[in-house]
Formats: C-alpha cells, sequence, structure tokens
C-alpha cells in the first residue's frame, strides 16, 4: 500500500493570510485573488467547508430586520443567481421563496415595519394573510396565525458547492488554499500582526484575515482584539421520501417556534433552535431535541408526524451578543481584518461579505457600508446592533 502523499508546504510569505475555509473564508480569498492581490493564502484546520458551512440548512434570503442584513443578503442573492458564471459553479440553487409564519400581534408589527424597510430597499417581499400563506406551504396548519411574510426570491442552495466554487475560483486566480493546518499563534509587534504561526511553520504575513467562525474568538485574542463570538450546537434532520410531496416548497419558518423546513430531495430537511442547548464546541448529533421538535411538528404541521426520520446532523452557529455579525478592521492591530459571527446567517452572506472585506483590505469603500458591524461596537454598548429575524 502506497504511503500518503505529504502535505504540500507553507509559504513562508503571504500579502494576506485569511484563516478559515468555510464559505466567508473562500468568498474572501476569491474576491481578493480576483482583485489582483497577490500571494493570498487561506489556512484551514480541517477541510474546506467542515466547520459550520457545510452543516447549514443553505437558506439564502434578504428578509431581514437590519438595514445592513437586508443589503448583504440582496447583493448575497444576485451573486448566487449568477454563480454558474462567477465563480463558475452548478449549486443547485431553488429560489422557491421564504414564508415566515407568525402568531402574535407583536411578531406582526414588527414584520409589518421590516416589510416596509425591505420593499424601500428594493426587496419584494410582502406581508400575505393565513390563506395564502397555507396554499404557498400546504403542509402548514393555520391554528394560531395571524399573518405570515413572503418574499418570492428567497430560496436555498448546496453550501457544499458554493465553497467548491469560490475555493476553485480563488486558485485560478493565483491564491493558494491549504487543509489542516491549525493556527497555533500570532506575533503581533505594535499595532501590526507579524507572524502566524501553525503547526506546520510560521508565515510572514502582510495582513491576517479572520473568517474562523466559531473559532473565531481564539484567533482575535490571538491577534488582541476581542472577537466576541460563542459556539453553539443547532441541529438537522431530514424525513424519509413523501412521494406525494409535489410542487416547489418555499423555506417555511414558524417563527415562534422557531420550526423550519424546506424540501431536500425527495423529502424535507427541518430543524429548529433548541432552548436547552448550552453554548459551547458540541459537535456530535444529539436525540435530545427531538420531543420538542416533534411538538413544534404536531403544533405548526400535523401531518409531518406520520412521515419517518432519517439520521442527522449537528453544526455550529457563531453567536455574538446581538445576532448580528463582526465585520471589519481591528483598531489595536491595524492589518487585522475579521469577519464573523454571523450568528446563523454567514453562508447566505459569503457573496457579499467576500466583497466587502476585498474592498476594507484594499481601503475603497466598500460595496455595503458596515462601518456599524465592527467589534468596537461592543465597547460602547453591550446590547450592540439587534437582529430580530433570528432562526
Amino acid at each position: 500500500m502506497a504511503a500518503a502523499s505529504p502535505a504540500p508546504s507553507l509559504p513562508s510569505n503571504a500579502e494576506v493570510v485569511v484563516i478559515g475555509g468555510g464559505a466567508i473564508g473562500t468568498s474572501i480569498a476569491f474576491h481578493l485573488a480576483e482583485a489582483g492581490v497577490r500571494d493570498v493564502v487561506l489556512l484551514e484546520r480541517g477541510e474546506l467547508g467542515s466547520g459550520s458551512t457545510c452543516k447549514a440548512a443553505g437558506g439564502v434570503r434578504a428578509q431581514f430586520s437590519d438595514r445592513i442584513n437586508i443589503e448583504l443578503g440582496a447583493r448575497s442573492l444576485e451573486a448566487f443567481a449568477r454563480f454558474g458564471r462567477r465563480p463558475g459553479q452548478e449549486i443547485d440553487l431553488h429560489r422557491v421563496g421564504y414564508l415566515f409564519l407568525l402568531s402574535t400581534a407583536e411578531d406582526v408589527e414588527s414584520f409589518e415595519r421590516d416589510v416596509a424597510l425591505q420593499n424601500e430597499l428594493g426587496i419584494s417581499s410582502r406581508m400575505i394573510d393565513v390563506a395564502e400563506a397555507a396554499a404557498l406551504s400546504p403542509l402548514i396548519t393555520t391554528e394560531g396565525l395571524l399573518a405570515a411574510a413572503w418574499s418570492p426570491d428567497d430560496g436555498h442552495c448546496t453550501p457544499e458547492s458554493v465553497v467548491l466554487g469560490y475555493a476553485g475560483a480563488a486558485r485560478r486566480h493565483g491564491a493558494t488554499l491549504h487543509t489542516r493546518v491549525t493556527v497555533t499563534g500570532i506575533d503581533v509587534t505594535g499595532d501590526r500582526a507579524r507572524t502566524v504561526h501553525t503547526d506546520r511553520g510560521p508565515i510572514t504575513a502582510g495582513a491576517v484575515i479572520c473568517a474562523a467562525g466559531a473559532w473565531s474568538a481564539a484567533i482575535g485574542e490571538m491577534a488582541g482584539t476581542a472577537l466576541p463570538v460563542t459556539p453553539l450546537r443547532r441541529q438537522i434532520i431530514f424525513t424519509e421520501p413523501m412521494p406525494d410531496l409535489t410542487g416547489p416548497v418555499p423555506f417555511t419558518i414558524d417563527f415562534s417556534s422557531t420550526l423550519y423546513f424546506h424540501r431536500e430531495g425527495r423529502g424535507l430537511l427541518m430543524g429548529m433552535s433548541d432552548p436547552l442547548q448550552e453554548p459551547g464546541f458540541h459537535h456530535g448529533y444529539s436525540t435530545g431535541w427531538l420531543p420538542r421538535l416533534g411538538a413544534a411538528i404536531a403544533a405548526r404541521a400535523p401531518r409531518l408526524l406520520d412521515v419517518g426520520l432519517r439520521d442527522g446532523w449537528a453544526g455550529l452557529y457563531e453567536v455574538t451578543p446581538d445576532h448580528n455579525a463582526i465585520i471589519g478592521r481591528s483598531a489595536a492591530t491595524t492589518n487585522f481584518l475579521y469577519a464573523t459571527g454571523f450568528s446563523g446567517h454567514g453562508f447566505l452572506q459569503a457573496p457579499a461579505v467576500g466583497e466587502v472585506v476585498r474592498d476594507l483590505y484594499l481601503e475603497r469603500t466598500p460595496v455595503v457600508d458596515v462601518s456599524p458591524l465592527t467589534a468596537d461596537r461592543f465597547v460602547a454598548d453591550a446590547t450592540g446592533r439587534p437582529e430580530t429575524h433570528i432562526v
């Protein structure tokens, strides 16, 4: 049996070192390399996309309460729609719409306000009545519902394919991507990061960009920058094939319970938040959430109780105190940039975030103004900039 090929050696120098090889990191590497930045080196502790990205539900949307998230989501939707041409990869995009089911007067009022903002920014979302919601998503029961918010342009696609597309295109533009590399330290001299230390040797870096997702707090600490990101396990499960399930199925979210589902192959992908989940690096799948999932299904989509379940998986949300991303340049270490803490929205915002970080690195006006999302906001105000469309 032939011995495994040795891992390629790391370069001793790089203009930019990107830490993290999920959708955010590979998007950043692609956009930098495409813009002509030389010697872009990406480091991933596992395989590309093996952190949070490939455990994601794959939803893509622009329905948010925060103006920045709406703009990032909308710009990313445009990029996903033309992904086959640039960077060049089929991602199985299904624009079947997002449907938020609302059962409290407070949520209806909030979503009405947010839909008005979305419309102002060019998003074709609208409030609809319960009957129309049931027609769009016939698996649901309407008991207790008051209204719904609907955007036909949203949908879902395949996270692994997005990472593959960005990674391949980044390489074609001259970036190098290294997997199975653990960052162990960052030397900072004065106000600049100088050397990234890894378990495979050091790299002298002109700039360092943290896109490490749930692992970002440790990277930030190495660079002298507080990145308040906490890992939180979220789980997904799949149904058996449903032969009677015909026609499109929107990405349906019961906002009160956070139960969501969309079509996956011949069945459905389902998930929801778990209020009993303790923060931390809990990677293993657990069946402890299934009773709560079953109760939510019984209340909102009882027909699914008769459908068999297949194995699911667990992934990590990268949660910040206000459930909004942290994007910017460190005030303390001026050549250290970061894009992390997306709280479940990183995959869907990856195309636009790659552009934004490219612009920040090149010191030009970003395609979306993300200045309110710097880590400094938590120093001035612990509540930050809350996003309320959280699932």
